[in-house]
C-alpha cells in the first residue's frame, strides 16, 4: 500500500527505505473509519496522510506537503492540493472520486521539501463507478388551480439507502416549462439526498408530465401534476380596420375605399394573461343590420386573439360586433363585449359636397411670398352622397393662372379626415393671359367647365378630383391686390389723390360724414389688413372710421359674394364711412377753410394719401 523506495542523493526525492541520512515521506490512504483502503468510489471517499521524517527519522512540523493524482479519477479537499504538517508530520487531504462514473487504477503522489532535500512518497488506489438510481419523485400537492404551485421532490439512491456523500445537480423539466406557460429551477443539488424545486403554473391549462435526470443515473424518472385551466375573466375589443373606422356600400369600393371591416378581440384570464383555445360565437348589432357576418365563431389562438370579419351591405349603416363565449363553457356566467361602432357609407366623391375656400381673398399682389410665408392657404373639403366625409388619401391637384399653387413635392394635396390644403404663393406671373394653363375647369367637354375670371387682377384657382368615373372639378377667385388706391371713389366718382377733394361745408358744431370705397387700380380690393386713418387735420377733428382696416373680401357681383361663383362685376373695393367735426374757434365770423388726408397703409408699408378740404361756417 506504500510507495516503493530507493537510494538518493540530496535534493532528490526519497523513501522510507532509503539512505538514513535523508528525509522520507510515507503514504497512507485510510476509509471514513480509520481502515486502510484503496478502493474509492463516489459513495466512499478516502483521506491520504503524508508522514514527513527527517534524516534522523523524526517528525518533521509545519512543513507544506502537495498532493498529486490522476484528475480523471479523483479530485482533492481542499483543491489545492496541499497540507501542512503537525507536531507528528502528518499531513491529510480528502481524495473524492473525479464523478460518479470515474473508474480505473491511479497513483497519488505526495512531496515535500526538508532543508535541501524533496521527498516522495506514493500510494496507489482503485476507482469504482458509483451506481445511482432514483427513488421516489413526488410532487405536494399533485393537483394545483391555475396560477397555483406545489413542491417537487426527489430522492436520489446509492443502492437501498439515499445517496448523501456530496450534493449530485438533478435536471428537472417538463412541457408547460419550455411552453413559457409554467416556471421552475432548471437544476437543482440534492441536499441529504433530496433534490426540491417549485413548480409554479402561468396558465398552462393542461396536466403536465416533470421529468427528472442527472448525470451518472441511467434512468430519468417523471411525476404526473393536474393544473386546473384558468377561468376567462372578460373579452376585450382590439381593433377595428380600417382604423377611421369607416367602410362603403357594396360595389363602391375603389382606391383608398374597403367594403370589408376586419375586427379583432382578445380573451383573458383573471390574472390579465391571454387564453388559447376558447371558441367565440360572434353576432351582428342591431340584428338587422344591413352586414355580412363573414365569421360566426372563431378559436383563440396562442395569445388569446381571435378575429371575424363584416362585408357591407347595399345600405348605409352604422353596427357593431358582440363577441361572446358560450355560456357552457363558463358555468352560465355572461362574459362579452362590443367592438367600435362600424359606419358604412358610399366613400365616393358626390360632386355637389366639393366645397373650395381660402382665408385670404385679396392678397397683397406687388409683394413675393417665401417659401414658408404663403400669401393664403386654398382648403377643399369633400364628402359623399351621404355628407360623410370621403375616405382619407383622395388626391386633389391644383392649378392657378397667377401665381404659384403647391408645394415642392407635389401640385396638391391629399385628403384627411375628408379635407386638405395647399399654399397660394404671390410670385410670377401676374399678368393674365386668359385661360393658360388650360385647367378641367378652362377647357373640356362638361357643364362646370367656362373661361377664367376675366379682369386684370383676379386668379382663378383650379381645384380637381375624380368619383372613380369622372373628373370633378371646382374654381375659385383670389385677388392679386395692387398698393395704391388710384380708384377710390366718392359717392360712385373718383377722387384725386393729388389735388384736395372738395366736401362742400359744415356749421359750427355739426359733423361730416362721407363714405369711400377704395379700390386698387383694377378696381378691386387693396390688400387685406390695409389701415384706413385720418391725418393732417386742419380746423376738423376726426371721428370713427368704420371699418379701419381694409377686411377679407371674396369676389362678388351685384348680388352678394360668390366665393366659386362665375360673375364677377363692378368695383371690389371696400366701403369705408369717415367722419369729421368743425374745430373753428369761438366767436368766428363768415366762414374759415378746413382740410385733412385719409391715410392709406398697406400691409407691405405702401401709403397713400387723399386730400380733402371743406369750409367750416360760423355762426
Amino acid at each position: 500500500m506504500l510507495g516503493s523506495t530507493s537510494p538518493t542523493s540530496p535534493g532528490t526525492t526519497t523513501s522510507p527505505s532509503e539512505s538514513q541520512s535523508a528525509p522520507v515521506v510515507t503514504v497512507a490512504l485510510l476509509n471514513a473509519s480509520g481502515t486502510s483502503s484503496n478502493s474509492l468510489t463516489g459513495a466512499t471517499p478516502l483521506t491520504v496522510k503524508a508522514t514527513v521524517l527527517d534524516a534522523s527519522r523524526k517528525p518533521v512540523p509545519n512543513s507544506v506537503v502537495s498532493f498529486a493524482t490522476n484528475n480523471a479519477l479523483a479530485t482533492f479537499s481542499p483543491t489545492s492540493g496541499t497540507a501542512l504538517t503537525d507536531s507528528n508530520g502528518v499531513a491529510s487531504v480528502s481524495m473524492r472520486a473525479a464523478n460518479l462514473a470515474a473508474g480505473g487504477a491511479g497513483t497519488v503522489t505526495a512531496s515535500s521539501t526538508v532543508g535541501a532535500t524533496t521527498a516522495t512518497g506514493k500510494a496507489s488506489y482503485a476507482v469504482s463507478a458509483t451506481t445511482l438510481t432514483f427513488g421516489t419523485f413526488s410532487a405536494s400537492p399533485a393537483s394545483i388551480q391555475a396560477y397555483g404551485s406545489a413542491v417537487l421532490s426527489v430522492d436520489l439512491m446509492n443502492g437501498a439507502g439515499k445517496y448523501t456523500d456530496q450534493p449530485v445537480n438533478v435536471s428537472f423539466g417538463s412541457a408547460c416549462v419550455t411552453a413559457g406557460k409554467a416556471t421552475m429551477s432548471a437544476t437543482a443539488p440534492t441536499n441529504n439526498g433530496t433534490a426540491q424545486v417549485v413548480y409554479r403554473d402561468k396558465g398552462c391549462g393542461n396536466n403536465d408530465v416533470v421529468t427528472v435526470s442527472a448525470d451518472g443515473v441511467a434512468k430519468p424518472v417523471t411525476a404526473a401534476l393536474t393544473i386546473a385551466p384558468p377561468a376567462a375573466a372578460s373579452i376585450q375589443f382590439v381593433q377595428a380596420l380600417p382604423s377611421d373606422k369607416s367602410i362603403v356600400i357594396k360595389g363602391e369600393g375603389g382606391n383608398g375605399r374597403t367594403e370589408t371591416a376586419v375586427l379583432t378581440f382578445k380573451i383573458i384570464d383573471i390574472f390579465g394573461n391571454p387564453l388559447a383555445g376558447r371558441q367565440v360565437n360572434f353576432s351582428r348589432v342591431p340584428a338587422d343590420a344591413d352586414i355580412v357576418l363573414n365569421k360566426s365563431t372563431d378559436t383563440s389562438d396562442a395569445n388569446g386573439v381571435i378575429v371575424t370579419t363584416v362585408n357591407s351591405g347595399t345600405k348605409p349603416a352604422s353596427f357593431r360586433i358582440l363577441a361572446a363565449l358560450p355560456a357552457a363553457d363558463i358555468g352560465g356566467a355572461n362574459i362579452s363585449t362590443l367592438s367600435d361602432t362600424v359606419v358604412v357609407t358610399t366613400g365616393v366623391l358626390d360632386a355637389i359636397s366639393f366645397s373650395l375656400s381660402t382665408n385670404h381673398f385679396n392678397v397683397d399682389g406687388t409683394i413675393d411670398s417665401s417659401p414658408t410665408n404663403p400669401a393664403a392657404i386654398i382648403q377643399v373639403m369633400l364628402a359623399d352622397r351621404f355628407s360623410n366625409p370621403v375616405p382619407d388619401g383622395t388626391p386633389i391637384v391644383f392649378r392657378t393662372n397667377l401665381g404659384a399653387i403647391g408645394s415642392s413635392d407635389r401640385g396638391g394635396c391629399i385628403t384627411i379626415n375628408g379635407g386638405c390644403s395647399v399654399d397660394f404663393r404671390v410670385q410670377e406671373p401676374r399678368v393674365l393671359n386668359p385661360n393658360a394653363p388650360p385647367t378641367p375647369c378652362n377647357s373640356g367637354p362638361g357643364p362646370d367647365v367656362m373661361p377664367d375670371f376675366p379682369g386684370p387682377g383676379v386668379a382663378t384657382i383650379c381645384a380637381t378630383t375624380t368619383d372613380g368615373m369622372h373628373s370633378i372639378s371646382r374654381r375659385i377667385p383670389l385677388f392679386l391686390s395692387g398698393s395704391i388706391p388710384v380708384h377710390t371713389t366718392l359717392n360712385g366718382s373718383l377722387v384725386s389723390i393729388v389735388t384736395p377733394n372738395d366736401l362742400g361745408s359744415i356749421a359750427v358744431g355739426t359733423t361730416k360724414v362721407f363714405q369711400l370705397q377704395i379700390n386698387d387700380i383694377n378696381d378691386n380690393p387693396m390688400p387685406q389688413g390695409t389701415k384706413v386713418a385720418l391725418g393732417g387735420l386742419v380746423s376738423v377733428a376726426a371721428g370713427e372710421i368704420l371699418p379701419g382696416t381694409v377686411p377679407n373680401i371674396a369676389p362678388h357681383s351685384s348680388v352678394g359674394d360668390i366665393n366659386s361663383g362665375n360673375v364677377i362685376n363692378g368695383p371690389q373695393g371696400s366701403i369705408h364711412t369717415f367722419s369729421v367735426s368743425n374745430a373753428a374757434p369761438s366767436g368766428c365770423v363768415g366762414s374759415s377753410p378746413a382740410s385733412f388726408y385719409v391715410v392709406i397703409t398697406t400691409p407691405g408699408g405702401t401709403v397713400t394719401y387723399i386730400p380733402f378740404k371743406l369750409q367750416v361756417a360760423c355762426k
